[in-house]
């Protein structure tokens, strides 16, 4: 009889443990299905992400007012919430103003190499560009460059400094020739 009850205990638990992950699973489903409809709403052609970027030759670029700089967490290309809140109102700014090239800057802390921190700041600043494609600023204004932590704007040794060196700027310039296109309606 006690052999019994244990079975019993035993079958009960092993069948609750089989549902509970069953609906652990279909939750999990549900979630991944939502991410991947999400994804589908935010995704832009591969071709856009990786057109041809803007020149760099030309006029120089400048710092706007309004458009704000973006900051990094440590040793990441990730942009995070008040980032992206950033990045919706500079793309609504490009967006508006056409006429503008587009340069987006990526910048690090001092600690690494040169080598390492240049890839970084050519990773935040890529990371910046695709999501203004994704936000509709056009492929062909932007240009990406990366000054890894060559051009600190805080050069103390401490956390507080560092987080304002990890970061990307977005700078405009006027249109330069080589980068127009005449509308499909005008004579050359």
């Amino acid at each position: 009889m006690r052999h019994t009850r244990i079975f019993a205990a035993l079958f009960t638990a092993a069948l609750m443990a089989g549902c509970a992950s069953q609906t652990v699973k279909k939750a999990s489903d549900q979630d991944a299905a939502a991410a991947a409809k999400k994804n589908a709403a935010d995704a832009v052609p591969e071709s856009d992400i990786n057109a041809q970027e803007a020149s760099l030759r030309g006029g120089e670029f400048q710092a706007i007012e309004g458009v704000e700089p973006i900051y990094f967490e440590y040793d990441s290309s990730s942009l995070k919430d008040e980032a992206l809140a950033s990045l919706k109102k500079n793309a609504a700014y490009l967006k508006e103003n056409k006429g503008f090239d587009v340069r987006v800057a990526g910048y690090c802390d001092e600690r690494g190499t040169v080598e390492y921190n240049l890839a970084l700041g050519q990773k935040r600043a890529r990371s910046v560009r695709e999501y203004y494609i994704r936000l509709g600023v056009s492929a062909k204004r932007i240009a990406t460059i990366s000054y890894g932590k060559e051009a600190p704007v805080c050069s103390e040794s401490s956390e507080d400094c560092w987080s304002k060196n990890r970061r990307a700027e977005t700078q405009i310039r006027a249109t330069t020739a080589q980068n127009a296109q005449p509308a499909a309606n005008q004579a050359p």
